[in-house]
């Protein structure tokens, strides 16, 4: 079965902030959709959310040839192309930790990242992430989060310490507990799916998931006439509601091709298109 992406992709500063933090970046042709929430004093948030998008290219660029280097732990039981996910996350943070420890002005500066690489060759998609920011499959008329925010109010959630309504309405939402940057290492978490005609994924920053109750935004997105229509309601309803962060998302939709058809289109001369924020 041969499959095609549609793509779209919005930043938004929103209602309060002088400033985005956020970044995303994406190419078809890679198969990589990647969305970072920065944070950290003077712009520094800006420069980790940056650095971590530019790392994940650079990462799926340099092993086009099918060929991708290990960095940090493998991930167990993870595919390659699930553990070349993982490797660039941990190349991306290194960046950060290293680019923190070089000035006083980034020092402690991190992201989140929620990440998909999806595998040309066949239905299957991997996903990755570190950090509050999520991923959500939208299948047949419901909708799944697929990521884990790590996050203190919902590893409190986990353990059975408070409720989900309870951590929604927590003065500690905001405390991360694992993100790309403040330490040396960081292990994302990595899963894999099959992808199926119709399927839709969205990556998007907590900017919208705190404001957008899910039900929301599932609505927004299946009732809406395009992905680009989608997305730009989504952040506009996040702004309606006071729009009190930065507001990122990337929707994919997977859509079945005749089999004589590519699953991406390849742009003229062989290169490679990127699509980014930064």
């Amino acid at each position: 079965m041969n499959l095609s992406i549609q793509v779209a992709a919005k930043t938004d500063v929103g209602c309060v902030r002088k400033n985005n933090e956020d970044n995303f970046g994406y190419s078809r042709d890679l198969g990589l959709f990647v969305v970072c929430d920065g944070m950290g004093g003077m712009a520094a948030g800006e420069v980790a959310s940056k650095l971590a998008v530019e790392k994940m290219r650079d990462y799926f660029m340099a092993a086009r040839n099918g060929s991708f280097p290990q960095v940090g732990k493998p991930v167990e039981g993870a595919s390659q192309r699930g553990n070349a996910l993982a490797s660039a996350i941990h190349a991306a943070n290194e960046a950060i930790y290293a680019a923190a420890e070089k000035g006083e002005s980034h020092r402690g500066m991190g992201s989140t990242i929620v990440a998909v690489l999806a595998d040309r060759r066949q239905p299957l998609f991997s996903i990755a992430h570190v950090g509050d920011s999520r991923i959500y499959l939208l299948r047949r008329g419901s909708m799944q989060q697929l990521t884990n925010d790590h996050s203190l109010v919902m590893e409190q959630v986990r353990r059975g310490m408070i409720t989900r309504q309870e951590a929604e309405k927590s003065e500690m939402q905001n405390i991360i507990i694992k993100a790309l940057g403040p330490e040396p290492e960081v292990e994302p978490d990595v899963d894999e799916r099959m992808a199926q005609p119709g399927d839709q994924l969205l990556l998007a920053t907590d900017g919208l998931t705190k404001l957008v109750p899910d039900d929301r935004i599932q609505s927004i997105v299946q009732g809406a006439s395009s992905q680009d229509a989608a997305v730009a309601d989504l952040i506009k309803t996040a702004k309606d509601k006071g729009g009190e962060d930065n507001i990122t998302c990337i929707l994919l939709r997977f859509e079945r091709v005749p089999w004589y058809k590519q699953w991406f289109q390849s742009p003229g001369g062989g290169g490679i298109e990127w699509q980014s924020s930064c």
